[in-house]
């Protein structure tokens, strides 16, 4: 109940304070016209321009108090809040806008008062991720390309292959981009199986490479070893240094084999004359027991 009195007053409290602030735009609303009507009264032969500044009608107060408050809430929140989450909010707005910020669109945008935040804005300064002029603050990418034709020259800078996951936030269509030159064959998309992560290959169309159907089916034909250790030692033959090592495993394999094997159990200790019987209310358990024993 104390509850609900204290609410019921703050609101009343509130509507009493809008009331009055409505009553005060209202009455300067007509001293304004009243003050503009005397004066074109006063000065008809010769009429003057009355500054737009002045004509303005005072917004009436629309909102309550009660919203400004919970701004004021979230905006001091997000001021106390540790800088890493501060960098990270406006990291995300510069790479949302794709624009140069300054300090106080920042400010504007996502409440963080980067000017008088100093360890906010040396973190964001020295960030890689950001790049600062000056008086701007925007979104540094790994790779500087902007569409589709110089994300094409970029791959086949790299013919091992690129991480996908680095070309993510070149620009906002990149992954369609990407989508666009698998379709006409321009580059290769697989998976990593180590790493889980999809690469890129260039597909140099200046290197057209054709294998006849007898070579398919000649290396197809070709029966490998069933022992790894053959195809290592095979590879040795051939110059080419294996990237497993088959005999190294397997001697790990057996040394570890070993030492898990299960110790002998310990010989169960039997009851005797001194032996302290907790449970001689159940004699059925003492029934293989022996004469000497009881």
């Amino acid at each position: 109940m104390a509850l609900q009195e204290t609410l019921e007053k703050f609101r009343k409290q509130q509507e009493k304070c809008l009331s009055t602030l409505s009553s005060i735009a209202s009455a300067k609303q007509a001293s304004t016209k009243a003050s503009h009507k005397a004066s074109s009264n006063t000065h008809k032969a010769t009429p003057t321009n009355v500054p737009s500044s002045l004509s303005l009608r005072p917004p009436a107060p629309t909102g309550k108090f009660s919203d400004d408050t919970e701004r004021l809430q979230i905006i001091n929140s997000i001021r106390k809040s540790p800088v890493g989450a501060q960098i990270k909010r406006v990291i995300y707005l510069l790479l949302e806008r794709r624009e140069a910020l300054t300090p106080e669109q920042i400010n504007d945008a996502c409440f963080v008062d980067v000017s008088a935040n100093k360890a906010v804005f040396e973190s964001l300064r020295n960030n890689p991720k950001v790049h600062y002029d000056g008086m701007h603050f925007s979104y540094k990418a790994k790779h500087g390309v902007k569409n589709k034709e110089e994300l094409l020259v970029l791959i086949r800078k790299f013919p091992e292959g690129m991480a996908v996951i680095d070309l993510k936030d070149a620009y906002p269509n990149v992954m369609e981009d990407l989508q666009t030159l698998k379709a006409d064959r321009k580059v290769w998309l697989l998976s990593n199986i180590d790493s889980q992560e999809d690469i890129v290959y260039p597909n140099d169309p200046r290197v057209p490479i054709k294998v006849d159907d007898d070579l398919k089916q000649f290396f197809r034909s070709i029966e490998l070893p069933r022992d790894m250790l053959d195809i290592e030692r095979d590879l040795q033959k051939n110059g080419m240094k294996p990237a497993t090592n088959t005999a190294e495993r397997r001697a790990a394999a057996q040394i570890q084999g070993a030492s898990s094997k299960s110790k002998p159990k310990k010989k169960k200790r039997e009851i005797s004359k001194r032996t302290k019987l907790t449970n001689a209310h159940l004699p059925e358990l003492f029934q293989n027991l022996t004469s000497q024993t009881l």
